[in-house]
């Protein structure tokens, strides 16, 4: 085996690798689009078969009285190669929203690829397009660049309909779909004049990979985006169903100190209504706050259940480092959700302890209470690990961060937030 042919088994390997892991991206990407899944399965899977076609061509060129199945497979290359063209003007269409019955774009290319098929059929009965001969070499006709022509003219189409539709695609989208046409256009205009099969077949495969690549990466910042999106309505429906025996509570707190302690009730009221303000701010917030308004926040919470419980409830706060950012509603629902599921009137007073610290990594926010507690075990399987579980994930999508839940020694839970030192 020369050095050549053992350089095409190794691009070819790697070539079939690559498309095997495209094609595996392709289906079980989370997030991609029905229309993009389609296309790049349907994509990928063509171009499978044309590195599988091409493999066996390598093999089956060492045998010199396997002519026939030469023949064959080089009908299949040639078959293969073609497909990918017309899918993509069917794809650049529908992206951009036009009805693929009249379009003219789609006519024409459908009609080339049309009389290319013709061609490759006659191309088999006859010497003046290709042919195999007896000893099993491939020799190109005459007429070769006539069987190219209507290659080379659909990529010149494609090339041309991307284009005009340059200011209805997204940037990403047009610069994806030239880096996919350009060379092939190239590759197919140098194989109508000199027979360079090895251009064709492997930058139609790396053009593909390429114009992938751009196109997933502007699918996943989508699918983060949405993410994003979903995490931020959640924290939006946290907010509109807060617990309603806690406002009454509060409101029926404040109607009797009014008549007890009119101070305390003025007190109470401010907290209240900067617990409210707070919450409903979170609504209209899309990215991170400072960890101080946070803080803030939970600091008017917890003034407001401790009128409500007074001795039942003790708070320490060791908060020295607060200059970071968080996703609104971090600290305080993990507060909220340490007294409502910590609270006993038949135990001992509840104590919370509310701590940050700077790490190497970033920024640390500690809740210890002596609750009940609970393990992070089976995090979605009740409301207080749902409610931690969503904290948990606006966490990953918005900053980076992470949440864990462990038991404290002793009796109670420690929720643990960390966040990167970017925030």
């Amino acid at each position: 085996m020369d050095w050549f042919t053992l350089f095409c088994y190794s691009l070819c390997t790697a070539m079939l690798t690559l498309t095997v892991l495209g094609l595996g991206v392709s289906v079980f990407m989370p997030g991609m689009n029905r229309w993009n899944r389609r296309f790049f399965t349907a994509l990928f899977t063509v171009l499978l078969l044309l590195m599988g076609a091409f493999l066996v061509d390598l093999i089956v060129y060492e045998f010199r009285d396997m002519a026939l199945a030469e023949q064959i497979d080089v009908y299949f290359q040639y078959l293969l190669v073609s497909l990918p063209m017309p899918m993509f003007t069917g794809y650049l269409l529908h992206f951009c929203g036009e009805d693929l019955r009249k379009s003219t774009l789609f006519r024409l290319v459908i009609g080339l690829w049309g009389i290319y098929f013709i061609l490759l059929g006659i191309a088999q009965c006859t010497t003046f397009l290709y042919y195999v001969t007896p000893d099993n070499d491939f020799i190109r006709g005459s007429w070769h660049p006539l069987l190219v022509a209507p290659i080379a003219a659909i990529m010149l189409l494609n090339l041309a309909g991307v284009i005009r539709r340059r200011k209805r695609l997204p940037d990403k989208y047009y610069v994806a779909f030239l880096i996919h046409l350009l060379p092939m256009t190239v590759a197919a205009l140098i194989h109508a004049v000199i027979f360079v099969p090895l251009l064709v077949v492997f930058g139609l495969g790396f053009s593909m990979l390429s114009m992938f690549g751009i196109i997933l990466c502007d699918q996943i910042e989508q699918y983060m985006r949405q993410q994003r999106e979903i995490a931020h309505q959640r924290a939006s429906i946290m907010v509109l169903q807060m617990r309603p025996h806690f406002i009454f509570n509060t409101m029926m707190s404040i109607y009797y100190l009014c008549a007890q302690d009119s101070k305390k009730a003025q007190q109470v009221t401010l907290d209240f209504t900067s617990y409210l303000r707070k919450n409903f701010s979170a609504i209209a917030s899309e990215n991170t706050i400072p960890f101080a308004n946070e803080l803030e926040h939970t600091r008017a919470y917890l003034a407001v259940e401790q009128v409500q419980f007074e001795d039942g409830l003790f708070v320490e706060y060791d908060t020295p480092h607060t200059r970071f950012r968080v996703p609104p509603l971090t600290l305080q629902p993990i507060v909220e959700n340490a007294v409502k599921h910590g609270m006993d009137p038949d135990s001992a007073p509840l104590r919370i302890c509310i701590r940050t610290r700077e790490t190497d990594a970033g920024h640390e926010i500690t809740v210890e209470d002596n609750g009940p507690g609970f393990a992070q075990a089976n995090m979605d399987e009740s409301e207080p690990h749902i409610a931690l579980a969503n904290i948990q994930q606006r966490l990953e999508i918005m900053c980076g961060g992470k949440l864990t839940v462990m038991l404290r020694e002793g009796g109670g839970t420690v929720v643990k937030v960390i966040l990167p030192e970017t925030t």
